[in-house]
């Protein structure tokens, strides 16, 4: 299925804000050690389930790059890890979005005050002039696309034009949920780096410092249950009603093929109104569920390819039926019954 997201709000900061980072010791170290060879790959692919820190590693490499434009400096030999402090003008300026050695290319608001579904061509045509631009020619220029699955065609195409040709001193941050996805084209120019899911200890701990809750707040534990290793989906689980929702929607998924006629009724009623969150935490319980059934089936995978290919394609037809509620608004009962319709015929 095709990374997608539906906007939900979450307690969390945006990550060129987000200082720490819980878990990837492994991968933060390939990349500090790229670094310091003096011999860095110029574009970097790094993949993962969405809500594990992909986002976070890519800006906490973009400032550690910037504040140390010397990789072989003897204090870049020395270093540890990729932290440096939140009071350095560098960490200050990249929270705010201001430092002229950093471009983000991430989706944005239109004319309508609405976000975008894809980052378009003439956002990602800045990379050009960005690169180009004489300024700080002595020090680094990082970009920092979040993410690549978000490009639509001509700003992938765009995107591939600057990674044939990599300026001097250029690093290139790609940020994929679904790397396989990725043109194959845009894959070849980049070094691949994928983060696994956290633990539910790493979990609990980036949520407690991003909700300032104690780490043994029951509630905690609860989310980190249920988010499968992503920070961003305990974060959503963790405001107001969301986690009873997921819970009370995978006990419906549960119970396929038989459906409640009566409980999906309650349940769609639960989702009325216009808040993204909400529809945003029944989306996911939905994605994890499938995600589980086609992993479980998949061990057995040729008494089940029929039924594989049945998920997989319902699957698709969820993601764009929440995709237009969610655009447009839509009435959000009519969704539910036609997800636990689809699904129940999938795997009957």
């Amino acid at each position: 299925m095709s990374a997608r997201r539906v906007e939900t709000s979450t307690a969390a900061t945006h990550p060129r804000e987000t200082m720490s980072l819980f878990g990837h010791r492994e991968a933060e170290l390939t990349l500090l050690n790229a670094y310091r060879s003096g011999r860095i790959a110029h574009a970097w692919l790094i993949g993962g389930a969405q809500g594990t820190g992909k986002a976070t590693l890519a800006y906490r490499m973009a400032r550690f790059v910037l504040a140390h434009r010397d990789p072989l400096a003897p204090d870049v030999q020395a270093a540890a890890t990729l932290e440096i402090s939140r009071s350095d003008p560098v960490a200050r300026h990249v929270a705010t979005g201001a430092h002229g050695g950093l471009l983000s290319l991430e989706r944005t608001l239109n004319d309508k005050g609405v976000m975008r579904t894809v980052i378009t061509v003439d956002e990602t045509r800045e990379t050009i002039s960005f690169f180009g631009s004489t300024a700080a020619a002595e020090g680094w220029r990082v970009c920092i696309v979040d993410t690549v699955d978000e490009l639509n065609a001509n700003a992938a195409n765009a995107l591939l034009k600057v990674l044939e040709e990599p300026p001097r001193r250029s690093l290139f941050l790609l940020v994929s949920h679904a790397p396989a996805r990725v043109l194959p084209t845009i894959q070849s120019r980049c070094r691949k780096l994928l983060l696994r899911p956290l633990s539910a200890a790493d979990v609990i701990r980036a949520a407690a410092e991003a909700t300032q809750k104690p780490v043994d707040d029951p509630s905690l534990a609860e989310a980190a249950a249920a988010a499968d290793g992503s920070v961003a989906r305990a974060l959503t689980l963790l405001g107001g009603d969301a986690l009873k929702l997921h819970q009370r929607t995978a006990a419906l998924l549960n119970s396929l093929p038989r459906v409640n006629p009566r409980e999906l009724h309650d349940l769609g009623d639960s989702l009325s109104g216009s808040d993204r969150a909400v529809l945003g935490t029944f989306i996911d319980s939905v994605d994890r569920w499938i995600a589980e059934r086609l992993r479980s089936d998949d061990a057995n995978a040729n008494a089940n390819l029929p039924r594989l290919a049945r998920l997989a394609e319902v699957w698709e037809k969820i993601g764009r039926a929440a995709r237009d509620t969610a655009e447009y608004n839509l009435e959000r009962k009519p969704l539910v019954f036609s997800v636990f319709g689809m699904l129940a015929e999938a795997i009957r």
